[in-house]
């Protein structure tokens, strides 16, 4: 590149693109959950094209160094170091705002999921697997999975956390000053004080009994091949289960059905028509 301007407008624009495409999403994947349609499917009919190769399911919000911040960069350094007074900046910013946010809606879904099954949110147990920001890494940093534990324990639910690759989630052990102090995102949410005792646990067996509902939160390999009925032995009841990344196949959310669970999924919505079918049968 020719100038500085150059090299930092590249990298800024690259994430910023990956955002703004996983905040799109956002808005298909509650349309596919209220109108029966599978959206990990049709991304997977659209990747069959090699130029849309690359399109992305989004989780409960990206999370990482770079893409939730770069676009707020770019907006900060045009009114701030550039000197522009105006607003060109409607995509980035909303982008933003929907994959901060996204989290939020996997609260809705145990809420759900635990009402059908005659449980209240409040005082239930629930077991969030994931604190990574992604697949098999251990970064928390900017992690949805932040967000839906925050929302969830706001709401009066017990929490608890199993990563196979972390021992510590700083963004809750150190909310008071990390990562700065008043910077926390433990300051947009109530009952967010007892948090810093939380314990990642290693033991998924162990992490599960007496749970009244479970995310998979992320697609760690361990978490891939789950067997159902062991999730249900080790609960030792039937229970909510959420799915934030297309992790379950067709196969698997219909067992759990079958064990008399209730399963709820982010843009997954063809999951009523399978629970009708069980039903039926």
């Amino acid at each position: 590149m020719d100038r500085p301007i150059e090299s930092e407008t590249t990298k800024i624009v690259e994430n910023s693109f990956r955002a703004t495409t996983l905040a799109f999403l956002d808005e298909w994947s509650l349309f596919a959950e209220r109108n029966g349609v599978d959206l990990t499917k049709v991304i997977k009919a659209i990747k069959v094209r090699p130029t849309h190769s690359n399109m992305i399911f989004p989780g409960p919000g990206i999370g990482g160094y770079c893409l939730p911040k770069d676009g707020g960069l770019g907006y900060w350094a045009y009114k701030h170091i550039l000197g522009f007074d105006d607003d060109i900046f409607k995509l980035t910013t909303t982008a933003i705002d929907v994959n901060d946010t996204r989290g939020l809606h996997v609260a809705t879904l145990i809420e759900e999921g635990l009402k059908e099954m005659g449980k209240q949110v409040a005082g239930a147990q629930v077991l969030l697997c994931g604190a990574s920001y992604r697949q098999d890494v251990a970064d928390t940093r900017y992690s949805g999975s932040e967000m839906v534990l925050r929302k969830l324990t706001e709401m009066g639910a017990e929490m608890r956390v199993h990563d196979p690759y972390l021992e510590h989630w700083p963004e809750l052990e150190k909310q008071d000053v990390y990562p700065a102090p008043g910077h926390s995102w433990a300051r947009f949410f109530k009952n967010q004080e007892d948090l810093v005792n939380l314990q990642v646990q290693s033991d998924l067996a162990a992490a599960l009994q007496g749970a009244d509902a479970i995310i998979l939160a992320v697609p760690h390999e361990p978490y891939l091949e789950l067997d159902p009925e062991k999730i249900v032995e080790w609960a030792g009841a039937p229970l909510a289960v959420v799915d934030c990344f297309g992790i379950l196949d067709d196969d698997r959310i219909r067992r759990y059905l079958e064990l008399g669970c209730e399963v709820k999924a982010l843009g997954r919505g063809h999951i009523q028509r399978i629970k009708e079918e069980v039903r039926k049968s």
